[in-house]
């Protein structure tokens, strides 16, 4: 049983997609140290990022149960479908916020105090798509925050300079989001919900998505310069790009049988080669 109910938390959170988010943030340690920080810095740090991200996600579910239970593509998630409680998941995400405070008490003082600044857009954003098509920025800028705290954690202290890499992330994020939006433009119409593709146009959408990851890239060629990396990491990033490039071709009619490969295919790749050549930027020159 206990088996059984790991299962559908992992799902309800859906855990194998933190590949998107860890990569980021060990990148992130990895340039603000310029090399490899300590094994329980890294510990903590990812602690920290998955239980965030559990959070985040179960607030999702919880607030969102009434409208998956309305969409036949979700109607079959953990709390619509009778296979968690609406307490049991209140529980695991109380559960996932006293373990990031813990986390916390494992790094710098700093990200302590920074708390509020992670949780809230987390809380905030299930309720955007009730009021802006904006929701796909906010979320954006719920991920980005990731590396910034990752780069933080291994400073111990707040500088301009995270935010540019941050500020990549939750422009990826929010061009992908996007693309996820174009699964539900009927339902969310009909259930007066907001996203660009519902409330814009297919082809606004994607263009939308296509600028947001050409800023990324433009803020990922930043972060190097700002850091003065090496001409391995501009190598990835023109990988990255390259892949960004092509998940946009594949969308390029907005073809839902292509959302799966766009979203999570390709973007899982991208953040593991961008952590890849990050890392090897270290030892290269």
């Amino acid at each position: 049983m206990l088996i059984v109910y790991a299962r559908r938390f992992a799902r309800l959170v859906k855990l194998e997609h933190s590949i998107f988010a860890l990569p980021f943030a060990y990148a992130a340690a990895l340039l603000a140290e310029v090399e490899v920080p300590g094994f329980w810095r890294l510990f903590w740090i990812s602690i920290a990022m998955v239980s965030a991200r559990s959070f985040g996600m179960a607030v999702n579910r919880l607030i969102d149960a009434g409208i998956d239970a309305r969409n036949p593509r979700t109607v079959g998630r953990e709390i619509p479908s009778g296979l968690l409680t609406r307490w049991q998941v209140w529980l695991f995400a109380l559960g996932s916020l006293a373990v990031l405070v813990v986390s916390t008490f494992n790094l710098p003082v700093v990200t302590r105090y920074l708390l509020p600044v992670v949780i809230i857009p987390l809380v905030v954003y299930p309720y955007t798509k009730r009021w802006t098509w904006l929701c796909h920025l906010v979320l954006g800028v719920a991920d980005g925050l990731g590396p910034v705290g990752a780069w933080v954690a291994v400073t111990g202290k707040v500088t301009w300079e995270p935010f540019v890499l941050g500020g990549a992330v939750a422009c990826w994020i929010a061009g992908f989001d996007i693309i996820y939006a174009f699964m539900d433009i009927e339902i969310d119409r009909s259930q007066g919900l907001h996203s660009i593709p519902a409330d814009l146009g297919e082809r606004t959408a994607l263009w939308a998505t296509r600028l947001l990851h050409l800023i990324a890239v433009s803020l990922l060629i930043l972060t190097g310069w700002v850091q003065g990396t090496s001409f391995v990491y501009y190598l990835g990033v023109g990988i990255c790009a390259i892949l960004l490039v092509y998940e946009n071709w594949l969308m390029r009619k907005a073809d839902l049988t292509k959302v799966g490969v766009a979203f999570m295919t390709m973007n899982g790749v991208i953040s593991v080669v961008f952590l890849f050549f990050t890392a090897l930027s270290l030892f290269l020159p």
